[in-house]
């Protein structure tokens, strides 16, 4: 019989958090042995705890689940690779020393630590679908649509399709060269010359399309989440996989073939 992986899961309130608790609940080899949240308890049979360290120290968990705000997850991510605890961080927003300080602490601990701005098998295809096309246009543009809860924009989502897109592509300025934004932001984020769009509306979840243009065609490439389930075999995938890491890795499109 194999040993069950040991889950803490930090932010069990929130919308991602209470579906990934759902999740784990429900596979055989995972056992959830702790939750952080602001105010301590117990739900069901898991204890509640508000800080990391405490929880770390009753409940020895093998992996760490973090879904919460950036402020609360650096602290979180760090603390458990510190200790030795594998690290899934579903958390958008850290700062990029604040992701290299992780980065850091993950490959000196040879502590598995995977961080994905989407959990969703989709959105990570469609990344990769970006990337490829980025071969041959060089001008895209990238809408992101979300929900109007979420607190950073562009996405975490967004910015790591720029990201792989950025590989692929040659650095180019978009649009006229004499253009001019009649009223600011009106053209967007600018991400080496390509542009992001945010938008921010209730109803929605979590949508993506990059469209890329060349003469006589574009091609657009969209994902979209009508709810957070679409999420949880992402994060189920990213549990397991980390068990068998010792470093640091940035985005689920890394470890899916």
């Amino acid at each position: 019989m194999n040993k069950k992986i040991r889950i803490v899961i930090a932010g069990p309130r929130g919308k991602m958090g209470s579906e990934a608790v759902n999740m784990v609940n429900s596979v055989s080899n995972f056992e959830l042995v702790g939750l952080i949240d602001k105010k301590h308890g117990v739900n069901g049979n898991v204890p509640i705890f508000t800080d990391i360290v405490d929880c770390i120290k009753e409940t020895k968990p093998d992996v760490l689940v973090d879904l919460t705000v950036p402020e609360a997850a650096f602290y979180h991510g760090k603390s458990a690779l510190q200790a030795g605890i594998k690290v899934v961080m579903g958390t958008t927003g850290l700062t990029s020393e604040e992701l290299n300080e992780l980065k850091r602490l993950s490959i000196e601990n040879k502590t598995g630590c995977i961080i994905a701005p989407n959990f969703a098998i989709g959105a990570v295809l469609m990344m990769k679908f970006s990337q490829m096309a980025a071969k041959y246009y060089q001008d895209v543009e990238i809408l992101e649509m979300h929900h109007d809860q979420k607190l950073d924009a562009p996405s975490g989502t967004a910015i790591k399709t720029a990201e792989m897109i950025k590989l692929e592509r040659m650095a180019k300025k978009q649009g006229h060269p004499n253009e001019k934004e009649n009223l600011k932001g009106s053209r967007g984020a600018d991400f080496d010359g390509m542009r992001i769009h945010s938008v921010r509306l209730p109803g929605l979840v979590a949508h993506q399309q990059v469209m890329f243009g060349s003469t006589g065609e574009t091609l657009t490439i969209r994902h979209d989440s009508y709810n957070r389930t679409s999420f949880m075999t992402g994060v189920k995938l990213s549990v397991e996989t980390v068990m068998n890491l010792d470093d640091y890795v940035y985005g689920l499109e890394n470890i899916i073939d």
